[in-house]
Order: C-alpha cells, then sequence, then structure tokens
C-alpha cells in the first residue's frame, strides 16, 4: 500500500530526519513460507522464514544496500516461542529487495550453539570497520537468557562467530540484548569510529547502558559499581518510553554530538496517551562527542510511530515500528524497522 504519511519531526537542529514514507511500498520485505533450508540442528528442510521477517539490520556494500534480517519459523508460538535466523538481501534502490534462499548466520552445532538453541538469533546490527570488517551484534537466544553475541565477515555472507560480546566478564551469561555501535561518516559511508582510542557501544534492554572496546569483539561494560553498569538514558514517566527504551540502529557522531535513534515502549498506564498503550515509538538522543557516557538532549517526544497496517496487525499488535538499520545511500538516510514483529519497513530522509 502507497503512503504519503509523514512522519513527527522533533524540531530539534540536531536530529537525523524529518523521514518520511513518501513514495514507499511499504513493507520492503515479508515472510515466505517457501523457503527451505536444511537446519544443521536438525539435520531436516525447515521453511526458516516462515512466519515473521522484521528487525533488520542495514549496511551498503559494493553499491548496493545490504538488510540482514530476522526471520522466524513455524516451530512454535508467540513473541519468543520461534526459532529466529539471519537472512540476506540486497537492493539496488534500497527500496526493492532480493533475498538469498538461505540464511547467513543461524544456529549451527559449532561452538556457540549452548547460546543459540534453541532460541536462535535476532535482532543484528552491523558496522564496517576501516580495514573493511563487517561487524555484526546479535541477541542469541536459547529460549532462557538473552545474550548480545558478535561476529564478523569480510563479505556479509561467510561469518565468523565470537560468542558473547561480554565474554571473560562477569556479564558474560547476564541478559543483554541490542548493540548499537559508534560510527561516523566517511565519504558518505558509515564507519565504526574511534573516541578516546575506543570503540563505543549502547546496549540494554530496559534502560539503555554503555560498553567500550579495542577491536568490535571484545566489550567491557562501563560500570558504576562492580556490578552496575551505567544506565546512560532511563525510561519517561508520561512520555513514549514510560516502560523501557532500547538502543535502534548503530549511533552516528556528528558536529553536534553523538546521535543514537533508539526505540521506547509505552508503559500500559502512565505514558503517552497519544500512542497505544503497549506500543513502541522511536526518538532519538544525543550524547557528547568525546564523552560518549554524557547525555547532552533527548528529543521530548517519539519521531517515528506505528500507523500503518503493518505496524499494527503483525504479531505485536499493540503496534510497533523498533527501528534497527541505519544506511546512507544516494546522500539519503534510510531507516529500516521492524513492523509489528512481522515485517520489515522503511522511512528516508533527504
Amino acid at each position: 500500500m502507497l503512503t504519503l504519511t509523514a512522519l513527527i519531526c522533533t524540531g530539534a537542529s540536531w536530529t537525523l530526519g524529518p523521514f518520511t514514507r513518501t513514495g514507499i511500498l511499504n513493507p520492503v520485505l515479508g515472510p515466505n513460507p517457501k523457503i527451505v533450508f536444511k537446519c544443521p540442528m536438525q539435520s531436516k528442510p525447515v521453511q526458516w522464514e516462515h512466519d515473521h521477517v522484521f528487525n533488520p539490520a542495514a549496511t551498503e556494500f559494493r553499491g548496493s544496500v545490504v538488510l540482514l534480517y530476522r526471520a522466524e519459523d513455524n516451530s512454535g508460538s508467540g513473541i519468543g516461542g520461534h526459532t529466529s535466523r539471519i537472512g540476506f538481501a540486497d537492493s539496488n534502490d534500497g527500496i526493492h529487495f532480493a533475498k538469498r534462499p538461505q540464511p547467513v548466520l543461524f544456529p549451527a552445532k559449532d561452538t556457540v550453539k549452548r547460546f543459540e538453541w534453541t532460541g536462535g538469533c535476532e535482532d543484528p546490527r552491523v558496522v564496517k570497520r576501516s580495514d573493511g570488517l563487517y561487524v555484526v551484534t546479535y541477541t542469541s537466544w536459547d529460549r532462557k537468557t538473552a545474550r548480545l553475541c558478535v561476529a564478523t565477515s569480510r563479505d556479509l555472507t561467510h561469518w565468523t562467530k565470537h560468542g558473547p560480546v561480554f565474554a571473560g566478564t562477569s556479564f558474560a551469561d547476564q541478559w543483554s540484548k541490542s548493540g548499537s555501535i559508534v560510527t561516523k561518516l566517511n565519504h558518505e559511508k558509515l564507519e565504526a569510529v574511534k573516541i578516546n582510542g575506543l570503540f563505543w557501544m549502547y546496549w540494554g534492554e530496559g534502560s539503555i547502558k554503555i560498553a567500550s572496546s579495542l577491536d568490535l569483539i571484545h566489550w567491557k561494560p562501563i560500570l558504576t559499581s562492580p556490578t552496575e553498569p551505567l544506565g546512560a538514558l532511563t525510561p519517561r514517566a508520561n512520555h513514549f518510553d514510560s516502560e523501557l527504551v532500547e538502543p535502534g540502529p548503530p549511533a552516528v557522531l556528528t558536529k553536534d554530538g553523538i546521535i543514537l535513534i533508539y526505540n521506547g515502549k509505552n508503559a500500559q498506564s502512565g505514558g503517552d496517551t497519544t500512542i497505544d498503550p503497549g506500543a513502541y515509538a522511536a526518538g532519538q538522543a544525543l550524547f557528547d562527542r568525546t564523552n560518549p557516557t554524557k547525555l547532552i538532549d533527548r528529543t521530548d517526544s517519539y519521531f517515528f510511530k506505528p500507523e500503518l497496517p503493518c505496524e499494527r496487525t503483525g504479531q505485536y499488535k499493540a503496534g510497533t515500528v523498533f527501528t534497527e538499520g541505519i544506511v546512507r545511500f544516494n546522500r539519503r538516510w534510510y531507516l529500516y524497522y521492524g513492523a509489528a514483529d512481522s515485517f520489515v519497513g522503511l522511512a528516508v530522509a533527504k
């Protein structure tokens, strides 16, 4: 369905956007029950994107936009009850995508299978290092604990898994999700950037925390005590992010500071009355460009909320626009998001 809906603009001078869905046939990706691959864990064919396709990472690769999207099979029911795998789709215009028939990141009989089976690999974010290495953070789900994990690739197809990002720390087996690594534009391409000699990552679900790394693979949380991570961004009563906040796509270093697009969940009561209880909408936060732990500003309201049928009628019926992928393409920002945990949508900013 073609829509001319414009998204809300916050008016803050430092924000990315305004974004619009105008002229885009949303959703840009959906499930395909006909696609089958042989699952190495079960040694049998599975319809690996039978039920849902959503929450994509995005990057530019050899002149095309590549989405690494989360797909759920039909092995279970309810949110978190399927097995997820990560697929590959590319596009010459950022709107019309061709999928590959096989997933590129999935549970297998490897060194990290205990973290990934039976829930799978979920919710990727991807960045490129200056030497051309691609680094993806994703959630491994064993149906008990969500762990933020990392994998690397030169071609976005063949991945080396490195396991939990906090391996070797006391947080290795604690609940962790959603790794948004700080990037900057280099010749119109986003690359991971060091600040004060370190890479930085916003992560977490509930509140947003921070970690640092020398190599983008091994990470250490920034702590306020031996057991307590620093909370960089927290929920606010009477706002769209009143129940929880969670990082969106890779953060972007600009002249004004580090811009983090983040996802907020509206509380069942005491939230924003302009959107439904339980709905996910998106806001933006600005952190100091030399001190990524220092919050400078934050949009008072969402700039992006559920509106289209595909954003309100999937498996998450309260309404979801879950931002997760951003790419600079044709001198525009392309923002990709999960729609109601069932489809992939797109909004573009000039």
